[in-house]
């Protein structure tokens, strides 16, 4: 009898240090508790929550400095949550995938700047130089 209770006691310790934090309702210390959010960022956390609390993932990932796709998922593996909801992996692709458009509409641009900047390139004509006589044909022809 004694066993099965101090596996149960081990059992609520367990649960209880992978609870669920939500980012809407925790404290300073409990974000702290998460791995990888220091004081600085439960800092920023807090702040941007006291204007409204955060609607989603989204929104947390948007609002948050120094938080994105990648940490997000870190968090919500440790627990944390954004009203009661973990991170979902699907989210973290449609993001992605709006991240990777966005880069690909700027990437046209940045390459004729960087055309610009170079001068000509490859396309431009270059100035045509007749090759060098050989030592062997011009003595050839003066003989």
């Amino acid at each position: 009898m004694l066993k099965k209770l101090l596996a149960l006691v081990a059992m609520l310790f367990a649960v209880a240090s992978f609870a669920a934090v939500d980012v809407n309702t925790a404290t300073e210390a409990e974000l702290d508790g998460i791995k990888g959010i220091g004081p600085g960022l439960s800092g920023r956390i807090l702040e941007e929550r006291r204007s409204a609390p955060f609607k989603d993932w989204n929104d947390f990932v948007g609002r948050v400095g120094g938080v994105g796709h990648k940490s997000a998922v870190n968090f919500s593996k440790e627990g944390l949550t954004v009203g009661g909801k973990k991170y979902s992996a699907a989210a973290a692709a449609k993001a992605e995938a709006k991240n990777q458009r966005g880069h690909k509409k700027q990437a046209p641009a940045q390459g004729a700047d960087r055309k610009a900047q170079e001068g000509p390139g490859k396309d431009a004509a270059a100035p045509v130089t007749p090759p060098p006589e050989s030592t062997s044909a011009a003595s050839a022809s003066k003989n």
